[in-house]
């Protein structure tokens, strides 16, 4: 994410940014190293008293209720809008609180066809493709200036899966994973970086991910 906003403003000089749906506000540190940060979480369990990015942190629904006083120079949505009814009335609202020449940044899991019991533990409505994500932007009033897949090398294993899942007709609630031994995540995350470097640029038609960079229309 940061090599994408990276490329996007080389100067590294964001202004005034927003993160919807920030949780504790993990990404908040490296983001407040290119401008003045704030994020905004609905769900107060998800933010830890003891952060130390706590009041930075708007804990209320990113509705028509939430009205900052500043204008954002960039407002990001990192895997939020797939969980939303409706996200259309979610980029409509980030829209109206950009500046003139601000920017929209946002990721969601791609692909219906990967849909699996991982999507219904984290209470997940849609994965988009980049023609479907397009019509919800349009709606919203949002000028797309790129989109890109990303994590290609999820897409065969979590094709699979959902081959898999659909043999085994699971029943019962879906349970959430557990966390790999850490071995494992950073091996994972090697993997993902190296595929970035070599992949990035290459614009695949395909991936578990989907990137879109958007502007007021």
């Amino acid at each position: 994410m940061l090599r994408e906003l990276h490329a996007l403003n080389p100067a590294d000089d964001w202004g005034s940014i927003l993160d919807v749906g920030c949780g504790d506000g993990l990404f908040l540190p490296k983001l407040s190293e290119l401008g003045t940060v704030e994020g905004v979480e609905p769900d107060a369990t998800l933010v830890s008293p003891a952060s130390r990015q706590r009041w930075d942190i708007h804990i209320q629904p990113f509705d028509t209720n939430f009205r900052p006083e500043r204008r954002y120079d960039l407002v990001l949505f990192l895997d939020v809008l797939e969980h939303l009814e409706e996200p259309v009335n979610a980029l409509r609202h980030a829209l109206d609180m950009l500046s003139p020449d601000g920017t929209i940044f946002v990721t969601v899991p791609a692909f219906p066809a990967l849909w699996t019991s991982h999507d219904e533990a984290n209470h997940h409505f849609v994965r988009y493709t980049k023609k479907s994500f397009a019509k919800v932007a349009g709606a919203a009033g949002m000028k797309l200036l790129s989109s890109r897949y990303f994590y290609h090398w999820m897409f065969g294993p979590k094709l699979i899966i959902r081959g898999w899942e659909r043999v085994r007709r699971r029943t019962g609630n879906p349970q959430m994973p557990g966390i790999p031994p850490a071995l494992a995540c950073r091996l994972l995350e090697g993997l993902s970086v190296a595929e970035s470097t070599v992949l990035g640029p290459l614009r695949l038609p395909f991936g578990s991910s989907l990137l879109v960079v958007g502007k007021n229309s």
